[in-house]
């Protein structure tokens, strides 16, 4: 009698351990969101490993520009050249300047992409009401866990905010992903 309690106790921890290990970044999400959504500052700063965000927006927002730059200098070598040298420091520097608490909860409550020239969108930026942001949620392996948020009025321009696993139950925002979905 005393083995099947054991036993059965033992299952009940595996399985409630399991399970939080499943809704911990669901939990996480929310709390980002949350937090974003009442301009809790010290919860953003909780929720955001910052250097890692900064690293990542840095990276998609250069690779954006260079499309851009491609894109605008029709062909003309010199013209490519030289923004392909200018765009990054410029945009480190704004990365570095304008990703603050207060910056990643006006992206988070209002959805809004962020592009090279506008790296962050304003702090002051207004929400997006809560039915007209839709927010989905996927596990892109053990430790990666997205959060999309797409405006209904711009169903193709979705932000999809990575957060990563940093303990066994813990998960911060560190990066995002700008690039198009290849199957949407």
């Amino acid at each position: 009698m005393t083995r099947k309690i054991l036993t059965g106790l033992l299952i009940a921890v595996v399985a409630g351990v399991v399970i939080a290990l499943f809704v911990s970044p669901f939990v996480a999400a929310q709390a980002l969101i949350r937090a974003a959504r009442t301009g809790d500052a010290a919860g953003l700063e909780r929720q955001v490993d910052f250097p890692a965000f900064r690293a990542s927006l840095k990276s998609e927002l250069n690779a954006r520009a260079a499309l851009e730059i491609r894109d605008r200098a029709r062909g003309d070598a010199g013209l490519t050249a030289l923004g392909m040298l200018i765009a990054p420091s410029l945009v480190d520097g704004a990365v570095d300047n304008f990703v603050t608490p207060q910056a990643i909860a006006a992206m988070v409550r209002s959805g809004e992409k962020p592009e090279p020239e506008r790296p962050v969108p304003s702090p002051d930026t207004p929400a997006e009401p809560k039915d007209r942001l839709h927010q989905a949620w996927a596990y892109r392996g053990m430790n990666t866990f997205t959060v999309t948020l797409t405006r209904r009025d711009r169903p193709d321009d979705a932000l999809v905010l990575i957060m990563e696993r940093r303990g066994p139950f813990a998960w911060k925002l560190a990066g995002v992903d700008l690039t198009p979905d290849p199957m949407g």
